[in-house]
């Protein structure tokens, strides 16, 4: 199978399960939306929650992918399965230590953390005391999705996505169970909400562990040793810590650490939106982070998968020194995803009351929370194309291992979410917040594609543009038709989730309908290659 036809089936399967995933994570959050509204409460839960997620963002699925990948892959390469076990037996042991002083760190400061994440609290003495509360239980989510980080690493490397994609479901599914199994026997449910996202975190560790041991891994030495490993063993003996001085994990050291500045700017920009919301009027962080979850449906299933499946083959390729087919990976990958996304944002943004009225308008969650929802949303959205094309330009980044080049990236993009959220925040509220986020994700995508059409030379820049306006031509003809087959006063009723959710989900598929017509008779060389994998797989 050629490069393009494995990353194709890696993404697809990836997409697939992080569909899989999300669903279940909108369960979860209409449940949530259901019970606590856009109350202090939420507030209270989702600013706790967001202090391990956003080490979690980080480090763990952030820059321990972007260092560990690249790294076990060139080991992989050049010295056999046997040495890229041992780093990765390296990696458990630092994770371990390392991240578990973190959280043990995280527990006992966890006033001072909150007081920095959500300084408008601090005039809140119960609402404060809350945030810390659950903070507190749920620190230890970030030692179990690191060890996920390392499971999921070391199956991708080996080009298994599907099981570690699916992974995040496992998650979803425990804080559902623990929604409606604890939840009525605390005063505070939200105590029952906390619980579910530490436990969960394990459960997405051990989820991947069956299919990272039938991989050949493990945690230990393995009791029966190859040939290989037994000479390793005797080298080993002269070290007084053996896998914790393999030149592997300090070569992922010395990646991590600006890999996490390279993967910080979307996490710096939530953070800084939750510092700045939590002065705003009660439940704006509450609207920010429903409208958020909408749009990393897209960006998981699309931008995330996409990078995830095309970071083992790109660092291949770098590896040894394809430059040529490193080139026209990133060039078919960044317009499949474009012709793919671009339409996704369309809809949230012409469907954006639709679907939060479909989701979220019931119980305690009201028709004005469905609005301010709705209109962050459609900021939101505005930068989908961006963020999730940042994901394809940075993975290819790491898979040259420089780390440098984001970093640089990354500094500038925060400081322009800073400036226009200080500017929007006034006139705007938390939909300006919304706004200069898709600004300064804007900004870093046109940043990283110029210093690597640089590095690179020629990335077919011309294909891509030109991909790119055709997207935007089909999109603007199915958003026109979308908006017109939407308009309906339902969205304004609470509740009627079945009827909403058959009005939505047909407009949505007449959507696609045009959207893929049009393409058709614009003759995209991006739809062309998905009709022609649809015919090779019919023929099958």
């Amino acid at each position: 199978m050629s490069a393009k036809g494995r990353i194709t089936k890696a993404a697809g399967k990836v997409s697939i399960a992080v569909f899989t995933s999300r669903i279940l994570g909108y369960v979860k959050d209409m449940m949530l939306a259901s019970l606590f509204g856009a109350t202090g409460v939420a507030d209270v839960f989702f600013v706790a929650f967001r202090i391990p997620n956003l080490l979690r963002e980080l480090f763990a699925e952030g820059a321990m992918s972007a260092a560990f990948i690249p790294v076990l892959t060139e080991y992989q390469t050049k010295h056999g399965h046997d040495e890229a076990n041992r780093i990765v037996r390296a990696t458990f042991i630092f994770i371990i230590i390392f991240v578990g002083l973190i959280c043990v760190l995280g527990i006992v400061f966890a006033p001072l953390i909150v007081s920095v994440i959500a300084p408008g609290f601090l005039n809140e003495p119960e609402k404060f005391s809350k945030t810390v509360f659950l903070t507190r239980i749920m620190f230890p989510f970030l030692l179990f999705i690191s060890l996920t980080a390392l499971t999921m690493g070391a199956l991708n490397t080996r080009r298994v996505f599907f099981i570690s994609a699916l992974s995040p479901a496992m998650l979803n599914i425990t804080i559902i169970v623990c929604m409606l199994t604890l939840a009525i026997h605390f005063v505070e449910p939200i105590i029952a909400v906390a619980i579910g996202v530490t436990v969960g975190g394990l459960a997405q560790f051990l989820f991947q562990v069956p299919s990272f041991f039938r991989q050949g891994y493990t945690f230990i030495w393995p009791k029966s040793k190859t040939r290989d490993q037994k000479i390793a063993s005797e080298r080993d003996r002269n070290i007084s810590s053996p896998l914790l001085w393999h030149p592997g994990l300090k070569k992922i050291g010395l990646l991590i650490v600006p890999a996490t500045v390279g993967m910080a700017a979307t996490q710096i920009n939530v953070l800084i939106s939750t510092i700045l919301a939590s002065y705003l009027p009660e439940g704006s962080i509450t609207f920010l982070y429903f409208s958020m979850r909408l749009i990393q449906f897209p960006i998981g299933m699309f931008g995330v998968a996409m990078g995830m499946a095309i970071l083992p083959t790109l660092s291949e390729h770098s590896t040894r020194r394809e430059m040529d087919k490193l080139r026209d990976d990133f060039s078919f990958a960044l317009r499949l995803l474009f012709f793919i996304a671009v339409p996704a944002m369309a809809g949230l943004v012409v469907l954006n009351i639709p679907i939060v009225s479909t989701l979220f308008y019931r119980g305690a969650f009201d028709y004005a929370a469905t609005i301010a929802t709705s209109d962050a949303l459609m900021f939101y959205a505005l930068g989908i194309w961006a963020i999730v094309g940042v994901k394809v330009i940075t993975a290819t980044f790491y898979s040259m291992q420089d780390v440098k080049t984001p970093i640089k990236i990354v500094v500038i993009a925060v400081i322009i979410n800073i400036l226009f959220s200080l500017l929007l925040i006034g006139p705007m509220k938390h939909n300006g917040l919304a706004l200069a986020n898709t600004i300064s994700a804007g900004c870093s995508f046109m940043l990283l594609f110029y210093f690597l059409r640089n590095r690179l030379g020629s990335i077919e820049t011309k294909k891509i543009a030109t991909s790119l306006i055709k997207a935007l031509f089909a999109v603007t003809v199915m958003g026109g038709a979308g908006w017109l087959i939407a308009d309906n006063e339902i969205w304004a009723l609470s509740g009627y989730g079945l009827q909403k959710a058959i009005y939505l989900g047909a407009t949505i598929a007449a959507c696609v309908g045009i959207y893929l017509f049009i393409s058709y008779l614009l003759k995209s060389e991006e739809m062309s290659y998905i009709l022609r994998k649809m015919k090779e797989r019919g023929r099958k």
